[in-house]
């Protein structure tokens, strides 16, 4: 168990390489709970949502998720979140544990439409069914036809009696759905989907493969990727950013920026030499200092040791050779295409 973002979290339970290739092979359950949730309800809730984040809420059907930023005015990142539209006076945002109050704060202080702002991490516990098995999984305890929720989407209505939003999104390349479910029932729920997947192979799965399987996903966790010093343009999100919408916070910030020219990406890397490029190691190129690792580790999936780095635009191409720098000694490794890990639909 370590702290992570103020919540007492499991790294892992079975061993992280065991958990990921059971996640990647079978179906693994995750105990979320730490995630934010915030409300926006009233008339002009839709307005408020679309001008605090990304992308473009207004496209959003009643049952339909998607990923998007909550920006600051000069493009840098307060969060990456989930939006879910319940109903067209009532959206439901997914945040990251250590940002919830702040996000929460952000956007009441952006608010100057018809709408309110609740924060409601305490209202709702998240566990996370993710692989191949956790449709088959969970259907067990649920009356709601999960075949017919669409990739992010989501449905109110009962796991094993209890009320439950159940979405279809995830964060770790494979299949999988997420239930909210009050705060009293987790614990029930938790045994419930662990007896439900016995026949599959089911396992807990912590923190340590949650991180290997979104980093072969290639998707961003806050405080690595991305923060309040990088863009989404920057970070190779730019598919979430919706310039044609109308007025957002950050857009001018993003404007300039795209117009300017990006002075860094993000890329993927693997090492060709020994050793892995952990967070915040230096990258060199030709032996000059030229950007740092967000991310990296073991590739259980790849039997590669990979990761994603910041560099200087104009040398941000697949095929680079660079250096990581480990225990000060350069370790050679090569930029490669990402995601490094896509499931077969």
């Amino acid at each position: 168990m370590v702290d992570f973002g103020g919540w007492d979290m499991p790294v892992q339970y079975s061993g992280i390489i065991d958990e990921h290739n059971t996640v990647r092979n079978a179906v693994g359950l995750f105990d979320v709970s730490h995630m934010g949730e915030l409300e926006i309800r009233g008339p002009e809730a839709g307005k408020l949502a679309d001008f605090v984040t990304t992308n473009n809420v207004a496209k959003l059907k009643i049952g339909q998720a998607h990923y998007s930023g909550l920006l600051y005015e000069h493009g840098g990142f307060v969060d990456d979140i989930l939006v879910h539209k319940v109903a067209d006076d009532h959206y439901f945002l997914c945040v990251n544990a250590s940002n919830q109050d702040k996000d929460f704060e952000h956007i009441r202080s952006l608010n100057r439409f018809d709408a309110e702002v609740e924060n409601n991490g305490d209202k709702y516990a998240q566990l996370a069914i993710q692989g191949p098995k956790a449709r088959a999984t969970l259907q067990k305890l649920t009356p709601v036809d999960l075949a017919a929720i669409k990739y992010y989407w989501f449905t109110d209505g009962e796991v094993s009696g209890t009320p439950a939003r159940i979405a279809h999104t995830g964060y770790t390349g494979e299949d999988g759905f997420e239930i909210y479910v009050p705060p009293s029932e987790a614990a029930r729920m938790w045994n419930l989907v662990l007896e439900a997947g016995a026949e599959f192979g089911i396992k807990p799965a912590g923190l340590g493969a949650r991180n290997t399987l979104r980093l072969e996903a290639k998707m961003a966790l806050y405080g690595h990727e991305i923060d309040a010093s990088i863009s989404p343009l920057e970070a190779g999100l730019d598919w979430i950013v919706k310039f044609d919408k109308g007025e957002f916070v950050g857009r001018a910030a993003l404007l300039k920026q795209k117009e300017s020219g990006l002075t860094r990406q993000l890329v993927g890397f693997e090492m060709r030499g020994r050793g892995i490029g952990r967070d915040g190691y230096e990258v060199y190129l030709n032996g000059t200092p030229a950007g740092w690792v967000t991310s990296g580790s073991p590739s259980p999936t790849l039997g590669k040791n990979i990761g994603l780095c910041y560099l200087p635009t104009a040398q941000a191409q697949t095929g680079k050779a660079i250096q990581i720098m480990i225990r000060n000694q350069p370790v050679d490794a090569v930029t490669v295409e990402t995601p490094f890990y896509k499931r077969a639909k």
